[in-house]
């Protein structure tokens, strides 16, 4: 009885505003967005780059401050690797005016930026740095932000009731403080309800919110998100697929890379089967967490992929089957003709010359169906190897020009440090720093690991594979954390068609000898044999490896 209550409360709640408009439309709305994505990511761009022209070279240290600010706001939920780019900016000047309430904004920020970029120890390290009795009254509210975001995104990596505690502790306690007519009270309290599965409550406060807020205002994919998430709860999968699409809409529209309704539309869609759409808005999540370097979402998104992408593979494989059960028809119903126009032709007997030259006619052409039939072969095996090099070739130019601009980024950033430091006479930091081999290092631990993950992205059953080729006791077992190691990554070059040792020393940095012996070793450890080792290497994707 409580349910059906509840249930036509939800119904009566929801209708001025279902009937407004059909989740069919909705759901056409969701799709121009996403295809128009890109577009709404340049208006964002652009109006980032137009507001960092009107800098002018005369601003004092609180001006600048604040300029910082509303760039750190503009790309907090865009590109969180720019945010803390401002915010450590904001840090310093914070230093120089020797004001703690300006740095302890600052680092409440860093710590959010952090905790969802998946830097959880550096978050932490900075919030037990915070003395909150020292804190400053009109910051509470950030500090308790800060701390139920990243026990928010710490769960998000390792689950566990005690963060989902601590997360509504700090609710409870922002709650206390923040004015009750603001949005963002209304907005916590709407989740404490939720949570503690006040669920007509929380409906009624969204429908009051949504009638006054419209698709521009920040707020509005939070409020259809937060209503998509009570439909999951009372289990109305039409209605919940409505405001996530809107939730889903709003994102994509102001360019918000941090979001969590396309990944909860993806489910949706994958509950009631439709695997395409479950793949699409899958893929555009991981992009979208990608981009704005939101490890958290990553995390969410990985087990969710993995379980859509391999239903969509094997639907594709079915449409694959069943269309190659039609070539196959049809072929048979082509010879059951020439058969049927042959059988014709013998019969017709006052025609004898004509249906000999048929009947030779017809041959021929049996033999050159059997040819077109074999080139079509060779031509399908010879599109697909082009439609994987050309895949493998878009995702490393997308990649490569990804990995030059933050290279890039990171020269112009190391040259205004030398200039600085230049101008400043500090000529023995200088020698220090061009002494050093940590920015290298780094660098290279960077470069080898991004390798790792473009590779494994590519290769996904590599090291798998891999193994597969070697004798079992000699098969390699990956450390706590490593994607490759040395040996492996040595291997993945020669599967990418680098198959000279001088190259593949310069590129991890080994002696020639050293690569030499790498490959020697393992092709003593092979299954099969030695010399066709390295060539079964260069098959691994390609082909499934049979010892």
């Amino acid at each position: 009885m409580k349910n059906l209550f509840l249930f036509l409360f939800t119904i009566l709640i929801s209708f001025p505003v279902f009937a407004s408009e059909s989740t069919d439309d909705i759901i056409a709305k969701l799709n121009l967005a996403l295809k128009n994505k890109e577009h709404y990511v340049r208006l964002k761009e652009e109006r980032i780059l137009n507001f960092k022209k009107i800098k002018s070279d005369d601003l004092t240290k609180e001006q600048e401050y604040n300029y910082n600010k509303t760039l750190y706001t503009e790309y907090q939920k865009f590109n969180s690797d720019s945010a803390i780019l401002y915010v450590k900016k904001n840090l310093k000047i914070a230093d120089e005016l020797q004001d703690k309430d300006l740095a302890d904004l600052a680092n409440l920020q860093l710590v959010t930026l952090y905790s969802s970029s998946g830097k959880y120890r550096e978050s932490e390290a900075i919030l037990k740095s915070i003395d909150k009795s020292k804190l400053s009254k009109s910051l509470l509210p950030n500090y308790y932000v800060s701390y139920r975001e990243f026990f928010e995104h710490y769960a998000a990596n390792s689950y566990s009731k005690q963060y989902l505690q601590q997360i509504q502790k700090y609710r409870d306690s922002l709650l206390m403080i923040l004015d009750p007519k603001s949005i963002n009270y209304q907005i916590n309290k709407i989740q404490h309800d939720v949570y503690h599965k006040k669920l007509v409550s929380a409906q009624k406060q969204l429908m009051n919110l949504l009638k006054n807020a419209s698709e521009d205002d920040p707020q509005y994919a939070m409020i259809t998100y937060l209503l998509g998430n009570i439909y999951e709860h009372t289990h109305q999968l039409e209605l919940r697929k409505k405001y996530y699409a809107l939730s889903a809409t709003a994102d994509i529209k102001n360019a918000n890379k941090d979001n969590a309704s396309l990944q909860e539309l993806a489910l949706v869609f994958y509950e009631i089967e439709d695997v395409d759409m479950a793949y699409k808005l899958t893929q555009s999540a991981i992009e979208d967490a990608l981009y704005c370097n939101v490890q958290f979402r990553t995390l969410l998104m990985s087990e969710v992929y993995s379980i859509i992408n391999t239903v969509y593979l094997e639907k594709e494989a079915k449409r694959k089957t069943e269309l190659q059960l039609y070539l196959l028809c049809i072929s048979l119903l082509s010879v059951f003709l020439i058969i049927a126009v042959v059988y014709v032709y013998k019969q017709m007997k006052k025609v004898s010359r004509i249906r000999g030259e048929l009947y030779e006619t017809s041959q021929k052409l049996a033999e050159l169906n059997q040819d077109i039939t074999e080139t079509n072969n060779q031509l399908q095996e010879r599109n697909a190897q082009l439609s994987e090099s050309n895949h493998i070739k878009e995702e490393y130019i997308a990649h490569f020009f990804s990995l030059c601009s933050t290279y890039i980024n990171k020269l112009e950033n190391y040259r205004i440090i030398l200039n600085k430091k230049a101008t400043a006479k500090q000529f023995d930091e200088i020698y220090k720093m061009l002494k050093s081999t940590t920015l290298v290092d780094t660098e290279l631990e960077e470069l080898y690991k991004n390798f790792d993950i473009i590779f494994l992205n590519l290769y996904p059953t590599f090291v798998k594979d891999f193994n597969a080729l070697l004798i079992k006791e000699e098969q390699i077992v990956l450390k706590q954390g490593e994607l490759l190691n040395t040996e492996l990554r040595i291997f993945a070059l020669i599967r990418l068609g680098i198959n000279d040792s001088v190259k593949i020393a310069a590129f991890l940095r080994y002696s020639l000898s050293t690569i030499y012996n790498y490959r020697t070793r393992a092709r003593n450890k092979a299954a099969v044999s030695r010399n066709d080792f390295e060539e079964m290497v260069m098959k691994i994707g390609l082909i499934t490896l049979k010892i």
